[in-house]
């Protein structure tokens, strides 16, 4: 109740100065006369703010466009579907957008098991029971076998 009244009549009360206001001079009329500065001091101080700010908006969007390029690479790792929000932070950051260090080592580690694992022996170290040294001679066994048969050849 105490707030709606001093809602209601504190507003009034406000306008009931009655032309006794104070007319402030001519100096401490800007913001920046109010902070003890004068002028010029003011205006490299707002200049300095803007640049400040800018520099943060530019920081902060870096740092969007490498989350985007961070979740752009897991989607294309995983077979998910794009999103077009990631792609336009990552056009509006420019092309000085990489990968933070450590996650472009783990992918790089990554993209060696991977190509380890598509290749043959790779793909033979998964099969349980296998000695791949043992496949390795048994090759190199064949290959000679097959060498001394061709020398022996009466055709060739």
């Amino acid at each position: 109740m105490a707030f709606m009244v001093k809602h209601v009549v504190g507003g009034q009360l406000k306008n009931l100065t009655g032309g006794l206001t104070e007319e402030k001079s001519e100096g401490e009329k800007s913001e920046g006369g109010a902070q003890g500065m004068t002028a010029e001091e003011f205006e490299q101080y707002q200049q300095q703010l803007e640049e400040e700010k800018k520099e943060r908006e530019a920081h902060y969007a870096q740092k969007k466009a490498e989350r985007a390029t961070v979740r752009t690479h897991f989607r294309e790792k995983y077979k998910l579907p794009k999103n077009e929000l990631d792609e336009t932070q990552i056009q509006q950051a420019g092309d000085d957008v990489e990968l933070p260090t450590e996650l472009a080592k783990m992918i790089a580690e990554d993209n060696q098991e991977e190509t380890h694992k598509q290749s043959v022996l790779g793909q033979l170290s998964n099969i349980q029971n296998v000695d791949i040294d043992q496949l390795k001679d048994k090759a190199q066994a064949t290959l000679e076998d097959l060498k001394k048969q061709t020398e022996n050849c009466s055709l060739m």
